[in-house]
């Protein structure tokens, strides 16, 4: 039923949205009147009383869902939430959350913020909200957390199985777009810019200006993990490093009206100062902007692992009833011509998953000083590092929150004073592999489908006997080599173990102190920076 409804649907979204119709007007409109009149016959006449509003919720949603996941149906939460993202500052706990089936789980909580204040921990489960079970509401939990400033609210949650009580104080929570910077020991600045919002800019500004004024001569800037945010901001940071009048990216769409070209239009605050630039598997859409403009700019050096590879344009359109429509309108592209999405939503395959761009269909292009870059898999570093790399299997750790699991157990059995004392030991990732081994986490590989597909085939055709045993031998021989991945990707699945835990101890901002002396990326940056020939080398 619904697949009846969600393509029909399809005219009401673009109706409420644009008012371009791309001269297919009259199959617009046949569209709308056949879709109204099925929703109307629909309900009218279905032998069990329908609910209107959760139809058209569920045809919307499943509709986009053909699409790319970044065009989205938002309703009138949705749409505040979206605000308070990019102003950077809301009313709630002070904590990163996340809901699963009958509970919400502190994933990060912010030092000196309500959830901190109150006593919860990363990997604290709530299970009661005032009066209210999370099992039994049926909405978006997390919403109970948010209130107006200085309202409490009595929270029940689960630590290593043991019940707890406390009360939470709703507070003003203030996120920075920069929440750390420092000056290191060989006069080189480090700022972490983890996300885009109407701040980015001008905190990123005040960071460089007061690291200069202590004697800062060359600069790290951290991106790593940021997910993106305003395009606007984008261009700012970027404007800090390069003469206004620069093209930083241009989009393109089929809609003419989407196709521009965003230049600096400020004067920049310093365009000689060496700079390196870090990049993640987690660094997306704006962040990849930035890194990618500098690197066509030929303006800084790369260094850390591949970025996400994000380079679509997604923009707010009002529907009714204070609704929004977050809809994919372009493509953006670097400076030297780089479109650097990944995923190709539009020509899927059999399964209908997205496919990923092929690295032998890869383009070249040319730097601004003639340096070969590539586009169609997020922003390729100058300089490549191991412990930066996400491979699929730490991916998969990643999704089963199988890292975060070993962290929060870590955490309660071992004591910690300082971060300049922590060392995650050989043995120490012997009991991590033990805890993978012993735990739900499921990374089933390509091989492994293959193999399930073949024998269901068989089975079909009743030639699975004799070949069962066969088949466990082989899924047998795969989980060891399971095991042996662990092994092979060690380097980057301890650094995201090591941020984890200490963050547990120390808060995100002991993370960013342990970075400045411990991480691999800071320490590699700092001898691209300190090696002037080197450095120039990259970039000519």
């Amino acid at each position: 039923m619904k697949k009846r409804i969600i393509y029909p649907a399809i005219a009401v979204v673009v109706l409420l949205s644009t008012v371009s119709f791309k001269s297919d007007f009259f199959e617009i409109a046949k569209q709308i009147e056949i879709f109204t009149t099925m929703f109307k016959e629909l309900n009218m006449n279905y032998v069990d009383e329908t609910n209107p509003a959760e139809l058209m919720d569920t045809a919307i949603k499943a509709m986009l869902d053909d699409l790319d996941p970044y065009t989205k149906y938002w309703n009138e939460q949705d749409v505040e939430a979206s605000k308070i993202r990019n102003a950077g500052e809301y009313t709630g706990i002070g904590a990163s959350v996340k809901t699963i089936k009958d509970k919400i789980i502190i994933v990060e909580p912010y030092k000196n913020y309500p959830a901190d204040k109150a006593g919860l921990k990363a990997g604290d489960e709530i299970t009661q909200i005032g009066d209210i079970k999370v099992a039994d509401f049926k909405e978006d939990a997390g919403e109970l957390l948010k209130g107006a400033s200085g309202t409490k609210v009595d929270i029940i949650y689960t630590r290593q199985g043991q019940s707890k009580a406390t009360v939470l104080t709703r507070e003003e929570i203030e996120v920075d777009a920069v929440p750390f910077y420092t000056l290191l020991d060989d006069n080189t600045g480090y700022i972490v810019l983890s996300k885009f919002n109407n701040k980015a800019s001008s905190e990123t500004i005040d960071a460089l200006n007061d690291l200069k004024a202590k004697g800062a001569n060359k600069v790290v800037l951290d991106l790593r993990g940021n997910p993106g945010g305003l395009l606007s901001e984008a261009i700012n940071v970027t404007n800090i490093f390069v003469p206004k009048g620069e093209l930083i990216t241009t989009t393109k769409s089929v809609v003419k009206k989407y196709n521009k070209e965003y230049f600096t239009k400020r004067e920049p605050v310093d365009i000689q100062i060496p700079l390196v630039v870090l990049v993640n598997g987690r660094s997306a859409s704006a962040s990849e902007i930035v890194a990618g403009s500098i690197q066509d700019l030929d303006r800084g050096v790369v260094i850390g692992a591949r970025s996400f590879g994000k380079g679509l344009v997604q923009r707010p359109k009002k529907l009714t009833y204070g609704t929004q429509l977050k809809i994919t309108i372009s493509r953006y592209y670097t400076p030297s011509g780089r479109c650097i999405q990944a995923l190709d939503y539009w020509n899927r395959d059999k399964n209908n998953n997205a496919v990923r761009i092929d690295e032998q269909d890869f383009k070249a292009f040319k730097t601004k000083n003639g340096r070969t870059v590539y586009d169609g898999g997020g922003i390729q570093p100058d300089i490549e590092l191991e412990t930066s790399k996400f491979s699929k299997i730490t991916t998969a750790l990643l999704k089963s929150d199988a890292i975060f699991g070993y962290a929060t157990k870590y955490y309660y059995a071992h004591k910690l004073e300082k971060s300049s004392d922590f060392k995650f030991t050989d043995s120490d990732y012997e009991e991590f592999k033990k805890f993978v081994k012993q735990s739900d986490f499921n990374f089933e590989t390509e091989t492994e489908k293959a193999f399930e597909k073949a024998l269901k085939i068989a089975e079909r055709e009743k030639l699975d006997q004799g070949i069962n045993t066969s088949y466990d031998a082989l899924i047998a021989s795969v989980n060891a080599s399971k095991q042996t991945a662990l092994d092979k990707h060690k380097n980057e699945i301890v650094n995201l173990l090591t941020d984890e835990i200490i963050k547990r101890y120390f808060y995100r901002e002991g993370l960013y102190d342990y970075y400045v002396t411990h991480n691999p990326e800071v320490a590699k940056s700092q001898e691209i920076l300190n090696n002037t020939k080197k450095y120039n080398e990259i970039l000519k």
